[in-house]
C-alpha cells in the first residue's frame, strides 16, 4: 500500500473501533484474521503500513469491506467520490497498481476496485471469506485468471464471475 498517513491512521481507528464493537481482544483477531498479533499491534498504534493482502484478511476477519478500514472522511450516509479519494492500495512488481474506488456497507457489502495489470504482475492467491464473490471486466490485453487451480483466458470485453471463497489468482 502506498504511504498515505490519513490513511494508516484510518486503518488504525478502524481496527480498534470494530474489534471494540465486538468485544474480541488482539489474540482473538489474530485467530480469525491470520494477521499476527504483532502486525495487529503496529496497525493499530498507526506504525504499519498494511498490504492488501492484510487488509483484506482483517476486513473478512470483521465481515466488512476493505473501504471500511481506509476511509478517511468519517462522514455518514450519502458517499459522493472523485479521483482524490480513490486510494492504490496494491502496486505490482511490473508497474501495474491496484486502486480502491468505493464500497457498499454490510451485510450486502460490494466493493469497487481498478487494477492496470502491465505483463508479469500476478496478484491474489489467497481465499477470501466462503460467501464472497468476485467479478472482473478486461477491457484491454487478456487476464490469465486461475481459481481453485482452474486457468481461465479472460480476453478484451470478457467479464468472469467466481467464488471468492476459493483461491484465485
Amino acid at each position: 500500500m502506498a504511504a498515505h498517513p490519513e490513511v494508516t491512521g484510518a486503518v488504525a481507528r478502524a481496527v480498534q473501533a470494530l474489534r471494540s464493537e465486538r468485544g474480541w481482544s488482539l489474540d482473538h483477531l489474530a485467530g480469525r484474521s491470520g494477521v499476527s498479533k504483532g502486525v495487529l499491534v503496529a496497525i493499530e498504534q498507526a506504525k504499519s503500513n498494511p498490504n492488501l493482502a492484510t487488509l483484506a484478511r482483517i476486513s473478512d476477519a470483521f465481515g466488512v469491506p476493505v473501504t471500511r478500514l481506509v476511509e478517511t472522511s468519517g462522514e455518514p450516509g450519502v458517499t459522493i467520490t472523485d479521483a482524490t479519494s480513490f486510494r492504490t492500495l496494491w502496486t505490482g512488481q511490473s508497474g501495474g497498481t491496484g486502486m480502491i474506488i468505493g464500497a457498499t456497507e454490510v451485510p450486502w457489502a460490494a466493493e469497487l476496485w481498478t487494477f492496470r495489470l502491465e505483463p508479469g504482475d500476478s496478484l491474489g492467491g489467497d481465499a477470501h471469506a466462503a460467501d464472497t464473490r468476485e467479478m472482473i471486466w478486461v477491457q484491454a490485453g487478456t487476464v490469465t485468471l486461475t481459481v481453485a487451480g482452474r486457468r481461465y483466458e479472460v480476453g478484451p470485453q470478457m467479464c468472469a464471475r467466481f467464488p471468492g471463497g476459493a483461491a484465485h489468482r
